[in-house]
């Protein structure tokens, strides 16, 4: 009795350090949720797998403004498609998360996320997509606005 207490002691340490520390820890893009924070894959990949989460406070390069599944169809999407409903979702998500006008703002830009081709096979919709400084410079602050 008392070997199973120490086990559940443990599990519940670990999960809750896990949770503390969410925003310090790489974790799947797939992952991501309005208001996450993290660091922008240095290389252009077809397959970003993992990203390294960060409080919105310390230094980071990506901030994800916008996470819903895609609704145009059951095939996957062309890239026209896939332009089109970020157009449509993540523009207007941006405008209000950040306050600002993503048309003619000059400081950000903003990158997306969407499922594999094989990722789609297996159910996968979301997109993320995430407010970045065109520069490519750090932030260490939040882009919502207040």
């Amino acid at each position: 009795m008392n070997g199973i207490a120490i086990r559940l002691l443990i599990i519940a340490v670990i999960a809750g350090g896990a949770l503390i520390l969410r925003d310090r820890l790489s974790g799947s893009a797939g992952d991501l949720q309005v208001g996450d924070c993290f660091d922008v894959p240095a290389t252009v990949a077809q397959e970003v797998d993992d990203v390294q989460h960060h409080p919105c406070t310390e230094a980071h390069t990506g901030e994800v403004v916008f996470v819903g599944d895609y609704s145009g169809g059951e095939t996957y999407a062309t890239d026209a498609e896939w332009l089109a409903f970020i157009e449509a979702h993540c523009v207007p998500a941006f405008n209000a998360y950040t306050g600002l006008d993503y048309q003619t703002d000059v400081v950000f830009e903003m990158g997306f996320f969407t499922p594999t081709a094989e990722g789609w096979r297996s159910g996968d919709r979301e997109v993320s997509c995430y407010a970045a400084r065109m520069d490519g410079a750090t932030m260490s602050q939040s882009v919502k606005v207040p």
